[in-house]
């Protein structure tokens, strides 16, 4: 079904489902942000008892973002990912439970589909580096001064969030720190299974 379309039927179905969140957002003097006691009652007169997140959609926004340039190495990437994760933790305050689902291996259609969808991004950046090498040759051939070839800068593949890469078995490494630091550090995490 995916989540865009339960997340549709359900509020269709149950409209009041979908209501606005506070969230404490505390600065100390030098501008960090405090931290938040979330033994405390939740600010939005609602308690949780779980917390079902969607891996996905914290894990592809935080390693390529849209809104600030990406981060440097795995180690920014995970580090946004739990300031994520912490977030939403403060804001839903969950009492029993959080669950993290991270997606399986994908049935044969929809990796045939990956498949082709990848290899044809891949296609079109190799002929735009192509064609971009062409249009520097004939206007250099032709004498136009050709500004200086800018250093290509390394990116994150995001083809490898997917099951059985060596990325993901690192994130899952770096979760499972991740959580037994908080469960551990942490009194509003003790009690969460």
């Amino acid at each position: 079904m995916g989540v865009p379309a339960f997340f549709r039927w359900l509020t269709k179905k149950y409209p009041a489902t979908v209501v606005n969140a506070n969230e404490d957002r505390q600065r100390l003097d030098d501008g960090r942000r405090a931290p938040i006691d979330c033994t405390q009652p939740n600010p939005n007169f609602q308690e949780f008892d779980n917390l079902y997140l969607d891996m996905n959609g914290i894990i592809h926004p935080c390693t390529h973002p849209e809104d600030r340039p990406p981060p440097k190495n795995e180690d920014e990437m995970f580090a946004l990912i739990f300031e994520y994760i912490d977030r939403i933790f403060t804001i839903v305050r969950p009492r029993r439970l959080l669950y993290m689902a991270i997606d399986g291996v994908a049935p044969r259609a929809k990796m045939n589909q990956q498949r082709s969808r990848r290899f044809r991004a891949s296609k079109e950046a190799a002929e735009k580096a192509a064609s971009i090498e062409e249009q520097r040759r004939r206007l250099m051939a032709e004498g136009i001064a050709v500004p200086p070839k800018k250093e290509v800068e390394e990116h994150f593949d995001s083809n490898c969030i997917t099951p059985g890469t060596p990325f993901m078995a690192r994130l899952a490494d770096a979760l499972r720190y991740y959580i037994h630091d908080r469960v551990t550090n942490d009194a509003s995490w003790a009690n969460i299974e």
